[in-house]
């Protein structure tokens, strides 16, 4: 992993500008957190039978209780577009939320931060292109008769994750988005970042051999920031009300202006 340091808003502009367009980011508020996602948080150490155990749990009984809370009358038909949604209600899962978008990533570096401690906030930038081919020739090794073609795997997300990905349970990242996504998720331009096996953490394979050439950067900002980068966003129209659409980005959108401004 390379690791950059933005001392000046300038600097952080130009390296976000720069960055192809065939990436995926994540931010954090505090650049010490890893990239863990909420079930490898809560199983640290544990075994992938264990992990695979608690996983099948959640479905089910997320499953088995959808109807009773369901108001948008929009069942989930693969096991990807069950997962995202559980995500989304922050239901634990092996996924890990990324975007398409820098300046996304950027507002949910700060979005929790609180200026006055000593914490920095980060952006992750992951080569998507080179991490999906990387994975789909490993893949290619583990089921011969798997010989989808970059493009093909990104036309048929949902029913390459369930007949291969998740069906072999291998040592490989995968970053993708189901077919059909929630109005969050596409607000948030998203996607999802995950490890093939459980008990295998995203960031163990990141920094194996097979994904050695793959770039993957930390962009860590100054904490003296936060107001340039919330004024910066604000011009975006980059907040808390469009991330999110609905009462609880208004709520943040005050409480990070207040952070800002006071």
């Amino acid at each position: 992993m390379n690791t950059i340091q933005i001392g000046e808003m300038k600097e952080l502009i130009q390296k976000l500008n720069e960055i192809p367009s065939h990436y995926i980011f994540r931010g954090h508020s505090n650049e010490q957190w890893k990239l863990l996602s909420t079930i490898e948080r809560m199983y640290i150490g544990q075994s992938a039978d264990v992990i695979r155990r608690a996983e099948d749990y959640s479905i089910l009984e997320f499953k088995s209780k959808f109807h009773l809370y369901d108001n948008e009358n929009r069942t989930p038909t693969t096991k990807l577009e069950w997962l995202s949604l559980m995500q989304h209600y922050g239901a634990p899962t092996r996924l890990l939320d990324f975007t398409t978008s820098p300046y996304v990533a950027l507002y949910f570096a700060i979005e929790t931060m609180l200026p006055q401690q000593e914490e920095d906030p980060c952006v992750y930038a992951l080569d998507y292109r080179a991490l999906i081919k990387t994975s789909i020739e490993a893949l290619r090794t583990i089921d011969r008769d798997f010989n989808k073609s970059y493009e093909q795997v990104l036309k048929n997300q949902d029913e390459v994750f369930e007949a291969v990905v998740d069906r072999f349970s291998s040592d490989i990242l995968w970053a993708t988005e189901p077919s059909r996504v929630n109005l969050r998720l596409d607000r948030q331009a998203g996607c999802f970042l995950f490890s093939g096996r459980p008990g295998m953490t995203i960031e163990t394979l990141l920094s194996s051999d097979r994904y050695g050439k793959v770039d993957y950067t930390k962009i860590v900002m100054d904490r003296t920031l936060y107001e340039s980068i919330y004024a910066l966003l604000t011009k975006t129209n980059i907040n808390s009300k469009v991330i999110y659409g609905d009462l609880s980005g208004l709520g943040r959108s005050i409480r990070m202006t207040l952070y800002a401004y006071k």
